[in-house]
């Protein structure tokens, strides 16, 4: 009776490991728009950061700075909270921002202040160890004229097996000299699971 429920055992293992299947992957389009979970995902993030950023170069600000200087503002893109209930990667955010402003021609943009740090770090050593003709000098650094501050938020209603999540992206856009809030913008996104 012990030889059979042991080979029943090993018969019915060996089946379950039979069955078991390895994942398929397939490769799509990094633009192609897939929402699992509804929760926020690269495409929220992507589109978000291309609209805002279109929004923000196309408003007075832009024009009147070029128009009173001659040249392009040069922006940092700083802080952006996540205020939400789940854990999203603004460096994402942010990186799709710059990305968008450097796209558009339109403006210059500089480094955060941890790649600062390292690349005057790299600056430093350039100076004990480089050809002093290939050298970087010190004191050239672009200062930013504007810099773009955030925050996420969102609101999740639920019922049963339906769920709401509103999210809602502020950014500001500040004049670093004066203080001035050159730029406001908002974009919300709803999306409706149900189960």
């Amino acid at each position: 009776m012990l030889k059979i429920s042991c080979i029943a055992f090993i018969c019915l293992t060996l089946v379950l490991v039979g069955c078991q299947t390895t994942p398929r992957v397939q490769r799509i389009e990094t633009t192609e728009a897939i929402d699992l979970s509804g929760r926020w995902n690269d495409t929220d993030s992507r589109l978000v950061a291309e609209e805002m950023i279109a929004d923000s170069l196309n408003r007075p600000w832009l024009m009147n700075y070029v128009e009173n200087t001659g040249r392009k503002p040069a922006v940092i893109v700083g802080t952006v909270l996540n205020r939400t209930h789940e854990l999203i990667s603004t460096e994402t955010f942010i990186r799709d921002m710059e990305r968008a402003f450097i796209n558009s021609g339109n403006v210059r943009v500089v480094q955060s202040a941890e790649a600062r740090e390292e690349l005057r770090d790299e600056r430093a050593d350039q100076q004990q160890f480089a050809d002093p003709e290939t050298a970087k000098r010190w004191r050239r650094e672009l200062g930013a004229d504007f810099m773009l501050q955030g925050v996420i938020n969102s609101i999740v209603d639920s019922q049963d097996r339906q769920r709401l999540i509103y999210y809602q992206v502020d950014l500001e856009l500040t004049n670093i000299e004066t203080n001035e809030k050159v730029w406001l913008g908002s974009k919300q996104i709803r999306k409706f699971i149900s189960r």
